[in-house]
């Protein structure tokens, strides 16, 4: 039995944005923000998680045998509905609040969870933009990346295109190291600013779902322990899928949806609004 604890009371407390850290997520379609769990809420959540995750894990290939997507990360999804506990963390009120307010709706919804555990010697993730994946008919889409430890560069945390969200040229490419290549090169000749810095204790991102980012490899021996969640305009639609992908993600995370209509599936229940 997963025990409570009093410092989970963090998960209903919200966290104060400023008018400027609204405005820079905006304007960069990415913002870091430092101290929205404290160090025992992310242990508990390290164990609690990692032990799910172990669980669920359903690639056991050596490293040096899997392709470069296999390679970036192992992932395990909707894991808030394998745990009570979990759930609890990707139901957060003042995750989804912040999830809202960056975006300027009134209301969140979620997409799913996931948790993305790089391994030591774990390779990098290539450049990529998450909503190619996603079957969305609008930009109100964003996700938290929580690191579940401190995460210097050596173990790969995320590294930010600055306003390449408004790049639609390269939005085609699923993760792969053909978008590490051509996605390189589109931001290279757009000059865009790419922020790679490690991530504190406690410090966490979002991202919008059309901004380009990627993660170096961890070289560390430590396991890169994140937890994701990934939230959406509580009135968002289900788009035709443009491609093989938004077909998958639209039977895997939003089953019973109908094209044109408020994705409002039990697997997509309102978190705030």
């Amino acid at each position: 039995m997963e025990k409570p604890l009093a410092n989970l009371d963090i998960l209903e407390k919200p966290y104060l944005l400023t008018p400027e850290q609204i405005a820079s997520y905006r304007e960069n379609g990415y913002i870091k923000l430092k101290q929205v769990l404290p160090p025992a809420t992310l242990r508990h959540y390290a164990h609690v998680i990692y032990e799910k995750v172990r669980e669920l894990n359903t690639m056991h290939l050596p490293l040096e045998e899997r392709d470069t997507y296999s390679k970036a990360f192992l992932q395990v999804m909707n894991l808030w509905r394998e745990s009570e506990a979990i759930k609890r963390l990707v139901f957060s009120p003042r995750l989804a609040v912040l999830a809202a307010e960056l975006m300027g709706v009134q209301g969140v919804r979620l997409y799913h969870d996931q948790a993305l555990f790089k391994e030591p010697g774990g390779g990098f993730t290539p450049w990529h933009a998450d909503q190619y994946y996603w079957p969305l008919s609008n930009d109100n889409a964003i996700t938290v990346w929580i690191p579940l430890q401190e995460t210097p560069l050596a173990m790969g945390p995320l590294e930010f295109s600055a306003q390449s969200h408004r790049l639609e040229n390269g939005r085609n490419l699923k993760i792969s190291d053909e978008s590490e290549k051509q996605i390189e090169a589109l931001l290279r000749e757009a000059g865009f600013c790419h922020i790679s810095e490690p991530f504190e204790l406690g410090e966490v991102s979002f991202h919008s779902g059309w901004l380009f980012h990627r993660a170096g490899p961890n070289t560390t021996s430590q396991l890169r322990q994140v937890m994701t969640v990934i939230y959406m305009d509580k009135d968002m639609r289900l788009k035709a899928p443009q491609n093989d992908n938004q077909k998958a993600d639209w039977e895997a995370w939003c089953p019973g949806a109908e094209i044109g209509q408020v994705i409002d599936t039990p697997l997509n229940p309102v978190l705030y609004g």
